[in-house]
């Protein structure tokens, strides 16, 4: 490969830290927001520029582990297999 891959691959690299950095610091903020939020004993909060809501959500979900040990036969007569690439950088 020549210069311009390494290059590439070194600014991908860095990005991808970045993106971990900025995700962890969202996270940190979002903690902050949902401690307010419970502090405040509110599920929904409006501010001048904003409308936020912080509650619970149900949803039901297709159990496929449970689904595959009492039925594992048909378990695999509807299981579809995927392949795709994967593209890794150490």
């Amino acid at each position: 490969m020549n210069e311009t891959f390494n290059t590439d691959i070194k600014e991908l690299k860095e990005l991808r830290n970045m993106i971990k950095e900025l995700e962890a610091e969202a996270t940190a903020i979002e903690d902050r927001v949902k401690a307010a939020m419970l502090d405040s004993g509110k599920q929904e909060v409006f501010t001048a520029e904003y409308k936020v809501t912080y509650k619970p959500i149900t949803s039901t979900r297709f159990d496929s582990k449970s689904f595959k040990a009492a039925h594992s036969d048909l378990y695999t007569a509807f299981s579809k297999t995927t392949t795709y690439n994967r593209l890794t950088v150490a």
